[in-house]
């Protein structure tokens, strides 16, 4: 921890969108026990509800900033660092080890070499397959591109659609869009990418949709997708007319409602595509940060390290059901969690997901571009190009 100086201690502001009901009594929890080892510190919590808390962020970091804001890592974080909205925590970083602990989140949350906060949970995505019909089918879970399709192929002539997706709401698009990019192109690529620095039309985004198109031509996706939102997909799966499901780890819960048993249930990561190119996942990681306008930034770097701390985190994500960052942190007793911690912690880096990751206009149209190519694949240059046209404007 950091050592706490002479300086007079006293009271922080801490504002953040934990509204529902987990998140909540975690934040609770977290406040009484920074308070209990730091006794003279008091942490005054403002909590929004998030669509209010979006619009709110950027209105008090510039009025009236408090201590520690909650906020997203990667391409969302990165306008508040850029307007000097954001203070420079590498210090809190070096002090208290971060930079191993946290080292699956570290590109994520830096930018020019800095750290400008402390990441606490996240949640993988990955294939869910079903175990018991991969094992009747003499199917191994893939590990490579060619594997996956092979076992597509193996599976839809046997009567199984090989994957379920619902593009009702869009989002489930873009789960495959990003890990199909990581996987093609690597995360630097993503990242320049979602950060509006590559035209959608680049011979590297359409070799993504080449990968794609794999899929999507021989009909390896369920039909009428586009009707569907990501819990009507559900039943596909737990009937067993499909066999995977790119998701993620929030689907599990459902998965076991629907009524399969935890031994019917698998998980794997997204198969290998360009060799060579480092292994990034899919993980939305929630952070904290100290604004720049803060008036007590002493104790706010304090509460971060706290934050930071091992125990800290494996309390949080008891209560959350997610993944601690901390790789000294215990992780819940369940094994899709556990297998997530493994393969996060191995990670290169971690993708945020395309609509955090691309401003709001881009993410929109890019998802929809994404749903329109997984109808009508043959309409992909079209797409590329309005995409372009709109990246363009995005990121005036």
């Amino acid at each position: 921890m950091l050592v706490a100086s002479a300086a007079c201690a006293g009271e922080i502001v801490l504002n953040s969108d934990q509204s529902d009901p987990a998140p909540k009594k975690a934040m609770e929890q977290l406040i009484a026990d920074f308070q209990a080892k730091n006794p003279d510190i008091k942490v005054k919590w403002n909590n929004f509800d998030h669509e209010g808390y979006k619009s709110a962020i950027r209105n008090f970091l510039t009025a009236d900033a408090p201590d520690v804001v909650a906020w997203y890592a990667g391409n969302r974080m990165a306008p508040f660092v850029k307007a000097g909205l954001f203070a420079d925590v590498s210090d809190v970083w070096a002090a208290n080890g971060l930079n191993d602990q946290l080292k699956s989140a570290a590109a994520s949350m830096t930018i020019d070499g800095k750290q400008w906060g402390v990441p606490y949970t996240n949640y993988q995505w990955g294939i869910y397959y079903r175990a018991d019909i991969f094992k009747d089918k003499g199917i191994t879970p893939p590990k490579t591109w060619d594997e996956l399709v092979a076992a597509c192929a193996k599976l839809k002539s046997a009567g199984i659609t090989p994957f379920t997706i619902g593009t009702k709401a869009l989002w489930p698009t873009a789960g495959w869009f990003d890990y199909l990019d990581l996987r093609v192109n690597g995360y630097e690529f993503h990242m320049d990418l979602t950060a509006g620095k590559v035209p959608y039309t680049d011979p590297r985004v359409k070799a993504v949709f080449t990968k794609w198109a794999e899929l999507v031509k021989p009909g390896y996706f369920i039909e009428n997708h586009a009707a569907l939102d990501w819990q009507d997909a559900m039943p596909q799966f737990v009937q067993g007319k499909a066999a995977m499901y790119l998701m993620g780890n929030f689907a599990v819960a459902p998965m076991k409602d629907g009524g399969l048993k935890q031994d019917q249930i698998g998980f794997l990561p997204f198969p290998q595509i360009t060799a060579g190119v480092p292994v990034s996942e899919e993980a939305p990681t929630d952070t904290f940060h100290i604004p720049s306008g803060a008036k007590n930034k002493e104790d706010a770097k304090k509460f971060l390290a706290y934050l930071a701390s091992p125990e800290a985190q494996t309390k949080i994500n008891e209560t959350l059901g997610q993944l601690p960052i901390n790789n000294k942190s215990t992780v819940p007793d369940d094994k899709f969690l556990k297998a997530g911690f493994e393969m996060l912690a191995n990670a290169h880096a971690l993708a945020q997901f395309y609509d955090r990751d691309a401003p709001a206009d881009m993410a929109k149209a890019g998802m929809e571009g994404f749903q329109e190519f997984m109808v009508k694949p043959d309409k992909l240059d079209a797409i590329l190009a309005r995409l372009d046209k709109i990246r363009a404007h995005a990121y005036k």
